[in-house]
């Protein structure tokens, strides 16, 4: 058993590191609750970038010998990609790129952004549509880690490990402050309850 001299030191102690890694958690995690708690709130109102959508066509042609190939295997699909980019500034990932005995059809997807692109196979002219949603799409697509590709998804989970390490470091710490303990737990414990009884009453 500890003696009532270590019990007091080691709660010090702990109050003491779970402050410090609280404070500079935070800190060092305020974009991303600010980022996260903004995206939340232009989620749940999408209709305020409703009118950002803007839809482009251009049309085009590339190498008529990289699509008019002996077989579906042989179309030059890496030419066909990078002259797309080049030439009209195509971004996101390659989505699709599906070919059949008479076109190619190709989409690209990022967040807030999408471009459809139909080559002829035997003339290699093609049309391209580029849909480009405005930045509140973006950033709701960033949140939702949609088409943002793998680093993006990896970020946003370390992200939400790191929101969890400082609510357990703040919970911590009110624990050990004795004259906040008995409020501060009960603010948790009626957040808790408020977000249940919300769901209960008014989830459909």
């Amino acid at each position: 058993m500890l003696s009532a001299n270590r019990r007091l030191h080691f709660r010090r102690l702990t109050a003491k590191y779970a402050r410090w890694l609280h404070i500079y958690g935070s800190m060092a995690s305020f974009a991303l609750v600010f980022f996260f708690a903004l995206t939340g709130l232009t989620l749940n109102h999408p209709q305020w970038f409703e009118n950002q959508l803007r839809t482009s066509t251009v049309t085009g042609s590339v190498d008529a010998s990289w699509t008019r190939t002996a077989t579906d295997a042989d179309v030059k699909r890496l030419e066909i990609v990078e002259h797309l980019r080049a030439t009209h500034g195509v971004h996101g990932a390659l989505n699709d790129f599906h070919v059949d005995d008479r076109e190619c059809d190709l989409t690209f997807k990022g967040p807030g952004y999408s471009a459809d692109v139909r080559i002829d196979r035997g003339t290699g002219r093609y049309e391209l549509t580029e849909n480009q949603m405005g930045v509140g799409a973006v950033i709701n697509d960033l949140h939702k880690g949609r088409d943002a590709g793998a680093a993006w998804k990896w970020f946003i989970d370390v992200s939400a490990v790191l929101l969890v390490f400082i609510s357990l470091t703040g919970l911590t710490l009110i624990w050990f402050v004795q004259r906040h303990r008995f409020a501060g737990l009960l603010s948790l414990a009626a957040g808790g309850v408020l977000a249940y009884l919300m769901y209960a009453i008014w989830v459909p």
